[in-house]
């Protein structure tokens, strides 16, 4: 038995070293595409006469669909495999690409933007994907390796402003849509159908949705994950243009600085699910949001100096907001790492609804953060605002964290003790 064991986890590894790279791959791509519009809405800005909150909407609408979506998806990998809504969310995607080359008006990119929150779908779907041939003990490590492919964000960043710069508007879309076109080319190629988890015969869609909603625990979850994904998300797309204005930057230059928060809060993940595998949880999390509380203590000051007296702007030094930004990213990156370990151990049996369901809380607070913080620039005329709200709901999120933590032990004593 335990030959066969070993060899099972022998087996899961050998195929994750050929799974992990195509699932990131893929999921580097989705990312690019689902923040597209952190910096071509910004042109768009320009060219449109867009208000910050038109901006706002334009840049949160792909995570409000990708919300809605991610459930529906997780409860599909569960019937249909992984691999084949991994294909068929890319496939959509590409879809987007060709629609974008005829989008002449707000509406019609807000309708693009809608139908990039497909991206959101990969990532439930992957996350089955990936806890399928990943061995227990390497669990946090893989999905930290997963959850890195949010850098594709950061080649959005990159690529974007370098295209629309050498060459024209119309450029971005198609190269996006021949690099979606190669990934699903080598997804279709390089794995088949006994690579992901189809399971017709499992429990009613309506069962497993209710058996996990039941339980306290999942809510709880959704509720740090939502703070702490939903933050790191919504900065991801607002923060090259609360950089560009608060630093008075080009566009470009907002979004390379933009940069020091994507890549190392992606790979961050990484390092928190490793942590995680190592330390636990709750030691990663608590100690992730107290240094993102710290740098956003530091980020905030500039606002509320502008705010209390308009007429003296305080601006720190490049260097400094380089390595704020930096250690904000590798917090939340840290936080991010170590949550989704903490779902595969307690919802070893559906992760892919799961994380449809952790996504969905994640991004109703990346959709509400950019909108109501464009709505409160365009009201005081103050840019940074979106750091003063991150700070007041980590606050909130990590004081409940370590009520919730002590409770637990609380809890644990008094069963050890009876």
């Amino acid at each position: 038995m335990e030959a066969n064991t070993e060899q099972d986890q022998e087996d899961r590894l050998s195929s994750l070293v050929v799974v992990l790279p195509l699932a990131v791959m893929g999921f580097v791509v989705a990312a690019a595409c689902w923040t597209l519009f952190a910096v071509a809405g910004i042109f768009l800005r320009d060219s449109l006469g867009l208000s910050n909150l038109q901006l706002g909407l334009l840049l949160a609408t792909p995570m409000a669909t990708g919300g809605l979506l991610a459930v529906p998806a997780g409860l599909a990998a569960q019937k249909l495999g992984a691999r084949r809504v991994m294909i068929g969310c890319l496939a959509g995607l590409a879809l987007c690409m060709l629609l974008l080359l005829v989008a002449d008006s707000f509406a019609g990119y807000l309708v693009v933007a809608g139908g990039l929150g497909l991206a959101g779908c990969y990532f439930s779907a992957g996350q089955q994907f990936v806890t399928h041939h990943a061995p227990a003990r390497h669990m946090g490590l893989a999905l930290g390796v997963f959850g890195s492919g949010v850098v594709g964000a950061g080649l959005s960043y990159y690529l974007v402003p370098l295209l629309m710069e050498a060459f024209s508007w119309g450029t971005v879309p198609v190269a996006y849509l021949i690099v979606l076109l190669v990934t699903i080319a080598l997804l279709v190629l390089l794995t088949d159908d006994s690579d992901s988890v189809a399971d017709p015969d499992s429990a009613p869609l309506m069962g497993i949705a209710v058996a996990t909603l039941r339980r306290l625990d999942v809510w709880l979850l959704c509720f740090w994950f939502g703070i702490v994904a939903g933050s790191f998300y919504s900065l991801a797309l607002w923060l090259p243009d609360v950089m560009a204005a608060q630093l008075t930057l080009t566009v470009a230059g907002g979004a390379s600085l933009a940069l020091w928060f994507v890549i190392p809060g992606a790979l961050a993940q990484v390092l928190g699910g490793a942590l995680a595998d190592r330390f636990g949880t709750q030691a990663v999390v608590m100690y992730s949001l107290l240094l993102a509380l710290a740098v956003l203590a530091a980020l905030s000051v500039p606002p509320l100096r502008e705010l209390s007296d308009p007429a003296s702007a305080l601006a720190y030094p490049l260097a400094v907001d380089l390595l704020l930004v930096l250690c904000l990213g590798l917090a939340l990156g840290c936080a991010i790492g170590g949550l989704l370990r903490k779902m595969v151990d307690e919802n070893p049996q559906w992760p892919a609804f799961t994380a449809g369901i952790l996504l969905q809380s994640a991004c109703v607070v990346a959709f509400w953060l950019p909108v109501v913080s464009g709505a409160v620039s365009d009201w005081l005329a103050v840019s940074g605002t979106v750091f003063v709200m991150l700070f007041l709901l980590l606050l909130a999120g990590c004081l409940l964290f370590v009520i919730h933590g002590q409770l637990t032990d609380r809890n644990l004593r008094k069963a050890g003790a009876i």
